[in-house]
């Protein structure tokens, strides 16, 4: 490919005073739909891209990271989740990972914008793999009326995998949200929702384990893990139980797990529960 058949999707983060860019050859891929833009693009390295009002969501090379970091800590700290519900994960990655776990008995997936799934469907097949499992329930609703409306005590794990705390997703990063989830969960239930950049956005860490707090959850704990395609390439993951604590998790059951993962092991498990100095001290740990 020449130099002028080139282009770079460039997403720059202000709060952040930095930038990330992918070098192109085509967008695949733009519409509006009632809720967000959507655009794909194939890159030269990366794969295909999935960009959301601007923001970069997946790539083809590195959503691992994720989808791995956003399941497989909660499910395998969990001693035996059979209900899981997703909000969010349109892209159906973490469903492709939750469903990994063959004691999942039931996994519903509650993405508003049903448009990111079939962009998926198309344009990132691999993870849409477990669609069709007869375990997957896929719904194109309200993520936060859903949970509002959730029989008290019928879920094992609430995984929410949602865009940045704007547009549709703002209002699953408060304590009235947390309750919906908090009320949903049976005993020793695990919540968990991705919690953007230690680096970038530490405060707003900081206000969702006070909120998760204030919506009874007795346990908070934050992981961290790479991403390469986010801002700052440091991601996080917030983990909340109901009438239990997050120090262990199956670790037996992690090293002899019957799927294959690239990011995702025992000790990679171990080394998220620990956090570097400066978290730790603006989180209390």
């Amino acid at each position: 490919m020449s130099k002028s058949e080139q282009s770079w999707f460039t997403e720059a983060h202000e709060s952040s005073g930095s930038s990330i860019g992918f070098r192109t050859h085509a967008r695949l891929h733009s519409e509006q739909t009632p809720f967000q833009s959507i655009e794909i693009y194939d890159s030269t390295d990366w794969g295909k891209l999935m960009v959301i009002d601007g923001c970069m969501m997946l790539t083809t090379r590195d959503n691992f990271f994720y989808h791995e970091m956003m399941s497989h800590p909660a499910l395998f700290t969990h001693p035996r989740a059979k209900r899981v519900v997703i909000i969010g994960g349109g892209d159906c990655g973490t469903l492709r990972e939750v469903l990994r776990h063959e004691v999942v008995e039931s996994a519903v997936q509650v993405e508003i914008d049903e448009r990111v799934t079939r962009l998926a469907e198309q344009y990132f097949p691999e993870l849409c793999e477990a669609n069709s499992d007869p375990r997957a329930q896929l719904l194109f609703d309200d993520g936060i009326k859903y949970m509002a409306e959730c029989e008290p005590d019928s879920v094992d794990v609430v995984i929410v995998d949602s865009t940045d705390p704007v547009g549709p997703a703002e209002g699953l990063f408060n304590a009235a949200f947390y309750t919906s989830c908090f009320k949903a969960l049976r005993s020793g239930g695990i919540f968990v929702q991705q919690s953007e950049s230690p680096l970038a956005h530490l405060g707003l860490i900081k206000s969702m384990r006070s909120a998760l707090r204030t919506a009874g959850f007795q346990a908070v704990r934050t992981l961290t893990f790479p991403q390469p395609c986010y801002p700052t390439g440091w991601w996080s993951a917030t983990l909340a139980r109901k009438g239990a604590d997050l120090s262990g998790f199956r670790e037996r059951g992690a090293q002899t797990k019957q799927f294959d993962t690239r990011y995702y092991n025992a000790e990679i498990h171990k080394a998220a529960l620990s956090l570097p100095e400066f978290m730790r001290e603006e989180l209390g740990e």
